[in-house]
């Protein structure tokens, strides 16, 4: 991608920001008050490491010309040929610099360094969805254990053949969502279930949410008398204490539909407090998706909006592969993905998501 001349007008304004801002912190007035001078010294940071690949590309771009007039020169007619390598080489610095800009300037998404909650739910397909569902629980589990993530399982209803009909977890560690962003959406799978006996192939489904967890539960507005608060007895592993107190905790948004459940605690204040959290977050998800949803409509995102309804993957079992329908690949690597694999799948899909804002980044600076 190349800085066209409207990209760095735009640079040059980020460059006198970041310039004002500097005189600011060095201000005795604003070091007097550290509130203020906390909130400038963050916007300052932020600026930081595009101000200086701007200067690091100008000083290319210098480089460059001294090079390019060194080879006008009669008296070097000789050394051309290691000129014109060493201009090769600047000329290689310079692209790598304009993408590394062209990056810097893009949107970030707050939610990116966010832990995330994952719902998944069996769909379509009886049992073997809810097979599924367990399938796509452990590759994320095992994914998560190789990005060395805290993972902890929210609620879980399980189903008579070892799947689940629905489980949440909750995942912890260093920009979770910004690598787990990319699998909400509806994942099916197709392969001949252990019960078929004609071995025909049965085609089954399972949906993904991955939410960001937000940091203050403030940012969503939720009236008390909107909520529906039901305590039952906690199902799943959890010793003698399962089935003996009622303290899972399941929470009805009447306006919105939406219901969350936690059974991870032993005490019902406890699981209480997280259903709560996690409801403000699931409803701060639907609306930004439902904003996300209207953008890439706008855009014609590939990548998608990250809306459940939308199907995303397809793993067939009989042919061994793996198939992203936002981006066309195909994989066949089913058995390395389900094993928690996952970085063959979640690279390419953030490398086109990058793409995309690039492009969307070009054609609004244009105008």
């Amino acid at each position: 991608m190349r800085i066209t001349p409207a990209i760095q007008t735009k640079l040059d304004l980020i460059c006198q920001q970041h310039q004002h801002l500097s005189n600011q912190l060095a201000d005795p007035e604003v070091i007097k008050n550290p509130t203020h001078y906390q909130s400038l010294s963050k916007e300052f940071s932020n600026l930081d490491d595009l101000v200086h690949m701007y200067q690091n590309y100008q000083a290319i771009q210098s480089e460059i010309e001294d090079i390019q007039a060194l080879l006008l020169e009669p008296e070097n007619e000789e050394m051309h040929t290691l000129i014109e390598e060493e201009l090769s080489v600047a000329q290689a610095k310079l692209k790598r610099q304009e993408e590394a800009i062209c990056v810097g300037l893009l949107p970030q998404d707050p939610d990116d360094n966010c832990n995330a909650f994952i719902e998944i739910r069996a769909g379509t397909g009886g049992q073997e969805a809810t097979l599924f569902a367990g399938d796509l629980l452990r590759m994320y589990l095992r994914f998560a254990e190789v990005k060395r993530w805290k993972v902890s399982i929210i609620a879980q209803h399980e189903s008579d053949q070892g799947g689940f009909k629905e489980v949440i977890v909750h995942l912890k560690g260093s920009g979770v969502y910004a690598v787990m962003k990319y699998e909400s959406g509806t994942h099916r799978v197709q392969r001949v279930p252990e019960t078929e006996s004609q071995g025909r192939i049965h085609t089954s489904a399972c949906t993904v949410a991955v939410m960001p967890e937000i940091e203050h539960i403030e940012t969503v507005q939720i009236d008390p008398s909107d909520l529906r608060i039901d305590t039952y007895r906690a199902s799943g592993a959890g010793g003698q204490h399962v089935n003996k107190t009622d303290s899972a905790v399941r929470i009805t948004h009447l306006p919105t539909g939406s219901v969350v459940e936690c059974q991870e605690e032993r005490s019902q204040h406890k699981n209480k407090a997280k259903a709560l959290k996690l409801l403000h977050t699931k409803i701060l998800a639907d609306q930004k998706a439902a904003q996300k949803q209207a953008e890439a409509a706008q855009r014609k995102d590939l990548v998608g909006s990250g809306d459940r309804s939308e199907r995303i993957r397809t793993y067939n079992f009989p042919q061994g592969r793996v198939t992203d329908h936002r981006i066309h690949l195909t994989l066949y690597a089913l058995d390395d993905i389900l094993s928690g694999q996952l970085e063959a799948l979640v690279i390419p899909l953030s490398q086109e998501d990058q793409l995309q804002k690039m492009a969307a980044f070009q054609n609004d600076a244009a105008h």
